[in-house]
């Protein structure tokens, strides 16, 4: 166990650092990722964990975790936040023989050029003045992604559902931009002949306790509990003919042409 610096007085309560000084199998990782005040432990866990791998590991949601507790749908979550924060990037690299395989970029600073910590001067021999810095380094490009689809008419009730969902369950505060892309969903639900107030308490029932990314778990259930279609209504049978009065008893009854009454028929028929 490394000794405590004679100038540095050990606290009396609190957290107190035992450390050793580690010269093999190890990760730098910066205060402002350990200490993020908008991430969660579990991203800043990934973030870490993503960091100490080697160059081209298999860093796939299901990859991770399967050497995890956590879910899927918990490690979708975090590397979501890593991506809103600028820690991650998930994209897709082209191969010259034509496979299409993904590609994930971990950044352990965001928006910082990675060669400018390994440009070292180098000794000085004259008094000549530096040169003048060059232009900022411009910030690696964000991952695109796809826009929300534009809400439209047909899709009201579905906004106005979503919308009122905090009002029910508080954790279920949706951005404009998570409304927009959940309103379809809904709008299939209520087009297959759901009422309001059975998708209101099927997105709303049983939430987790540790729900970070409430759109994500909504989207899951609108998908994976979509109601069957309604059953088409069987036609109704044809008419036996038209309404017709027996020629005899002036009865009304059924007929393609006027005559006469079944009993009338029958009674003409004895007769004859």
């Amino acid at each position: 166990m490394a000794s405590q610096h004679p100038n540095v007085p050990s606290p009396a309560y609190g957290l107190v650092h035992h450390n050793v000084r580690l010269t093999t199998r190890y990760v730098v990782i910066s205060n402002a990722l350990a200490q993020h005040r908008e991430l969660s432990l579990l991203a800043i866990g990934l973030a870490t964990h993503l960091q100490s791998l080697p160059a081209g590991s298999c860093v796939g949601i299901k990859a991770i975790a399967s050497r995890f507790p956590e879910s899927e749908f918990r490690i979708a979550a975090a590397m979501r936040e890593l991506e809103a924060h600028g820690y991650l990037a998930r994209t897709r690299r082209r191969l010259p023989d034509g496979r299409i395989l993904p590609l994930t970029i971990s950044y352990n600073s965001p928006g910082a050029d990675p060669d400018a910590t390994r440009k070292t001067p180098g000794p000085r021999t004259t008094r000549e003045a530096p040169p003048a810095p060059g232009p900022a380094p411009a910030p690696p490009p964000a991952p695109k992604r796809s826009a929300p689809p534009t809400l439209t008419a047909r899709h009201a009730r579905a906004a106005e559902l979503l919308c009122g969902l905090r009002a029910h369950a508080p954790r279920l505060l949706l951005s404009e931009r998570d409304v927009r892309r959940l309103a379809p969903g809904v709008t299939a639900w209520l087009e297959r002949g759901a009422q309001p107030d059975a998708v209101r308490r099927t997105l709303c029932a049983d939430l987790p306790h540790d729900l970070a990314y409430p759109a994500g778990l909504l989207a899951h259930r609108l998908a994976a509990l979509m109601p069957p279609p309604l059953p088409v209504a069987p036609a109704a049978p044809a008419a036996a003919g038209h309404l017709q009065n027996c020629d005899d008893c002036d009865r009304a009854y059924r007929a393609p042409e006027p005559g006469r009454c079944r009993g009338c028929e029958a009674a003409a028929a004895e007769a004859a």
